[in-house]
């Protein structure tokens, strides 16, 4: 589904990356409205890059962005149990361990 179907007058919003250093990744820090990439690369820098530490900026046309549909969320749900790959788990591994050890 493209982002761009759900998102009205998408053709003319782009969503912003900013890399705060070059050792880290590019966050997306929001969006901005502008008539092209240039004005789009203007606007990002003086809404996102101004007082922020910035060394590079990504800024992206929400028609190009491919996205998966709300409804799509059970894809993303694991087969198989595997909860105590979760840090949340990690109390549950230790009852579990504990019981192996005789604790």
């Amino acid at each position: 589904m493209k982002l761009a179907a759900v998102v009205p007058e998408a053709e003319r919003v782009y969503a912003v990356f900013r890399q705060e250093t070059k050792s880290e990744a590019h966050v997306h820090v929001g969006d901005v409205h502008a008539p092209d990439p240039r004005m789009a690369l203007v606007l990002a820098k003086e809404q996102f890059a101004r007082r922020d530490p910035c060394v590079s900026l990504w800024v992206v046309p929400y028609t190009a962005i491919e996205a998966t549909a709300p409804e799509d969320a059970e894809m993303f749900q694991p087969a198989t149990d595997k909860s105590y790959r979760f840090g949340g788990s990690y109390r549950e591994q230790q009852r579990v361990y504990g019981r192996r050890r005789g604790a």
